[in-house]
């Protein structure tokens, strides 16, 4: 046994679940749902099926299912259980809660009644793509799905292109092509970039390529399984300074030196002190 009954304080417990392996539960996630007063699902069979597994009894309880389409009349039975002093525990099909997952709307609602709202944290794909995608992960931005259609999803990508951090986005296996095509035209084909496939599975799957690489690779393929598309930050061309210099000379013929360093320096993207400085040289030559 794996588990162990605990003593849970009133409030609402978000529980991570396994994207694969089944043994990738933390404990603490199955002494949650050993001991909650109440258990809730985004799929009450998953759910069910992985507390089977782990020998997790659900003791007379009942899992009550709560998704996107649910309706308000489940979330409302779920805070009156919260205001009545009970332990709730909500699990997603996979991974974490809320993270391109249903729970919002939950959670936002029993953190302004006032009650407790934690996690017991474990699987993401996002995270688990991350660490394997090979590209920088000082900053990102996560784009949960992209648009069905080509046209919104290339306005959706027009509008990222320039975020200083690795974009990632989940994707359905039936448009990984579309959406690397659609990546191509909206943020270029050298990008380097990355496709998860199937992560923590036994089919698992990573191929590290540019944009314009992976869409000719993957063009028209059939795959399976859960996707994760991560691709990198632009990348600004290196400006030299002889560029800059040139630049500068020819504004120094129309502008004041405060003038011209301003246009300069937004010109390129440079700190405008470094060109203020070279104007000032300049004019002393």
């Amino acid at each position: 046994m794996n588990y162990r009954t605990v003593s849970l304080a009133p409030g609402l417990y978000f529980v991570a679940t396994p994207i694969g392996t089944a043994r990738d539960i933390t404990l603490r996630a199955l002494d949650v749902l050993a001991s909650a007063d109440v258990i809730a699902a985004e799929d009450t069979r998953s759910l069910r099926h992985l507390m089977e597994i782990h020998g997790v009894p659900l003791n007379g309880r009942r899992i009550i299912a709560y998704h996107d389409h649910s309706g308000k009349g489940v979330e409302e039975r779920l805070l009156s259980e919260l205001a009545e002093g009970r332990s709730l525990a909500y699990a997603s099909e996979a991974g974490m809660p809320l993270i391109a997952d249903p729970g919002y709307e939950l959670s936002r609602a029993a953190a302004e009644a006032g009650h407790l709202v934690t996690t017991a944290p474990g699987p993401s794909a996002l995270l688990s793509a991350l660490t394997l995608g090979g590209l920088p992960t000082d900053a990102f931005f996560f784009g949960g799905f992209l648009p069905n259609s080509s046209t919104a999803r290339k306005k959706r990508l027009e509008a990222l292109k320039n975020i200083p951090g690795t974009l990632v986005f989940y994707e359905s296996p039936k448009r990984v092509s579309a959406s690397l095509a659609d990546m191509v035209e909206e943020l270029g084909s050298e990008r380097q970039a990355a496709m998860c496939r199937e992560l923590t599975k036994k089919f698992e799957e990573v191929r590290r390529a540019t944009l314009g690489e992976l869409a000719t690779e993957l063009a028209g393929a059939s795959l399976k399984g859960e996707v994760v598309l991560l691709v990198d930050r632009a990348r600004s061309e290196k400006i030299s300074e002889t560029d800059i210099e040139e630049d500068l000379q020819r504004a120094l013929g129309e502008h004041s030196v405060r003038d011209a360093a301003d246009l300069v320096a937004r010109l390129h993207d440079v700190p405008r002190r470094k060109v203020y400085q070279m104007a000032l040289n300049m004019g002393k030559k």
